[in-house]
């Protein structure tokens, strides 16, 4: 499925607007219609209520069984990856992840279950791995890249992983990491000093005819383990099948659909082949994701980046001819700011997505406004769905430049009180969340699985609220409430308040300690030199309750520290601003 030729639909007068690779229109009544006849018997997104490890679930019935089914049934001589000046086909592609899976099963002994580590930049090795890990029926332990010795050290001996595939950075971590380690090491793009560390192209040159072996594979099969990063504690190691990956991949296949459905316009021929720019970390369910693995059925280049550079990326843009880019806010600001700066053709862009963590909705009309071609798109996802939950673009998210949109196909949501009790439509509580995506549970954690599902509902730890048309608004995180004298202060609101402000670029409100009150409202911002913080207040006073406007506010000319999925650092921050007021 083509996503981003979708964007091409423009509003005209009282036509649709389709702005992102997921739409949505207006009319709830005529999107479940659509929805509906795309999905009925004999249609080729078919969806039936069948048992899915002891759950009743929406399964779409014609959909690839399994990852591997997947590769297999989209093997051709398109362009699959681009990485500097290498280039793969899909064919060319699948035959290398089968060699690796080879090398795998014969030299490292990888079985169907056993897991194996995958931690590098984005090089075009990550997804080679991927694919062989997965196709074998091995479950691919997509690692943070970002994680120092001590953490990697968990990751490693908490998933059990058989192996471990990694660049030189990490390969220096590894060999940080605490005795007693089982997991053996293949090294990518270096040789390592250490001599029992093989390099994955020796292995391949010794392996020049290797296949894919066979392997007996359900689509309940664990495929993958990707760890959140967590507030606190250890991070919680997400264990998801085959069928909850596919599922999330079709949803968006069929929200597409629906989209062109109900505008009642086909989107005309696009002048350039579907391609992305793979700019987020792989081992973040944006990267893996809805970058990487929506790829396949929509026969889409990859142009992959080793890091986060705004003018690379519109330099690339522009050379390959990128139709699709999905990036958290910080950078698809950041491609505003140098599509406004530069004089680089960015007249392919067709979408620009989200998530991760909300845009400012400025922002949101800044991307309409800065390309010619492309409008905003965005949605809310999490690991444990497998990146889906609700999506949203053109017309309506420029109406409702702060929700994210309306729930998916496979998937169900609701939200509830203290009590646990469903309220109604426009009530705050907490997020639940349910269907086929659903992830199976975090891994050697039983006792927080019993925690965190109420029956077969996931709780989110989202604060949120959906409207009468059913679009989601995220409101505020559980725990991220600032209790000021007895006034919860939700931190979201302030943030959303700071980045009103025209010179404001991101905003992160956190908790001070204070004698008196308990806590104070404390701000980090990332603003334009020479922002007078006084006149900030004076502007925030007029958008928040006094209690409200931090009392604490800490300007920096750099952007703020985000994970590699886009999350602020606000622990961070925070630990930063209350040292410096000490």
């Amino acid at each position: 499925m083509e996503f981003d030729r979708l964007a091409r639909l423009r509003r005209s007068g009282d036509e649709i607007q389709v702005g992102s690779e997921l739409l949505t229109e207006s009319n709830s009544a005529a999107r479940r219609e659509a929805l509906a006849a795309l999905t009925r018997p004999g249609e080729a997104y078919e969806l039936k209520t069948m048992d899915v490890a002891g759950l009743s679930q929406p399964v779409f019935v014609n959909a690839p069984l399994t990852l591997r089914d997947l590769y297999a049934d989209t093997v051709s001589d398109q362009t699959f990856l681009v990485y500097e000046d290498e280039r793969l086909t899909y064919a060319q592609a699948w035959a290398l992840a089968g060699r690796i899976a080879h090398v795998l099963a014969t030299d490292y002994g990888v079985a169907k279950g056993d897991r194996v580590a995958i931690s590098m930049r984005n090089y075009p090795e990550w997804i080679l791995a991927f694919k062989a890990v997965t196709a074998l029926g091995a479950i691919a332990v997509a690692m943070n890249a970002l994680w120092r010795p001590e953490e990697m050290d968990y990751g490693l001996r908490d998933s059990g992983a058989k192996v471990l595939i990694a660049d030189q950075d990490r390969l220096e971590r590894f060999a940080g990491c605490g005795p007693g380690l089982e997991t053996r090491a293949i090294a990518v793009r270096c040789r390592p000093s250490d001599p029992s560390i093989a390099t994955l192209d020796d292995l391949l040159a010794a392996a020049p005819d290797a296949t894919l072996p066979d392997v007996d594979l359900s689509p309940e099969d664990p495929a993958t383990i990707i760890y959140t990063s967590g507030s606190t504690g250890h991070p919680k190691g997400v264990v998801s099948s085959h069928r909850n990956i596919i599922s999330a991949l079709l949803s968006w296949e069929v929200e597409a659909l629906a989209a062109v459905r109900l505008s009642g316009v086909q989107p005309p021929p696009s002048a350039y082949p579907p391609a992305t720019l793979l700019a987020v970390p792989l081992f973040h369910v944006m990267g893996s994701h809805v970058v990487y693995l929506a790829s396949y059925r929509a026969q889409r280049k990859i142009v992959s980046m080793f890091k986060w550079d705004p003018a690379q990326a519109a330099a690339l843009i522009e050379l390959e001819r990128i139709t699709a880019f999905s990036g958290p806010a910080a950078m698809t600001g950041d491609l505003v700011r140098e599509a406004r700066r530069t004089g680089h053709d960015l007249s392919s862009l067709a979408s620009v997505g989200g998530g991760g963590a909300p845009r400012a909705p400025e922002q949101v009309r800044q991307i309409e406004a800065s390309f010619d071609n492309a409008a905003p798109g965005t949605g809310w996802g999490m690991t444990e769905t497998n990146a889906i939950g609700t999506v949203i673009g053109g017309a309506d998210y420029l109406a409702r430049p702060t929700s994210a949109g309306r729930c998916l196909a496979v998937l169900q949501l609701k939200v509830i009180d203290d009590d646990g009790a469903e309220v109604p439509a426009g009530e705050r509580g907490e997020l639940l969340v349910r269907g086929t995506s659903m992830f199976r549970g975090y891994w050697n954690r039983p006792e927080l699985n019993a925690e965190i599902f109420i029956e077969d509902w996931f709780r989110t730890g989202d604060v949120a609220t959906i409207d009468a048309d059913g679009f989601l608004y995220i409101v505020d995180r559980i725990k991220d409430l600032i209790i000021r004298g007895g006034e919860n202060i939700g931190c979201g609101q302030v943030e959303a308040a700071l980045l009103m402000h025209p010179d404001v670029h991101e905003a992160a409100v956190y908790a001070v300690p204070d004698e008196r009150l308990g806590e104070e409202v404390g701000a980090t911002i990332h603003a334009e030199p020479g922002l007078d913080l006084d006149a900030l207040r004076d502007y925030l006073g007029e958008h928040l309750a006094r209690f409200e406007v931090p009392r604490y506010i800490r300007a920096s000319a750099d952007p703020l520290p985000r994970t590699a999925s886009g999350k602020v650092l606000k622990r961070q921050l925070r630990d930063e601003a209350v040292k410096a007021l000490a």
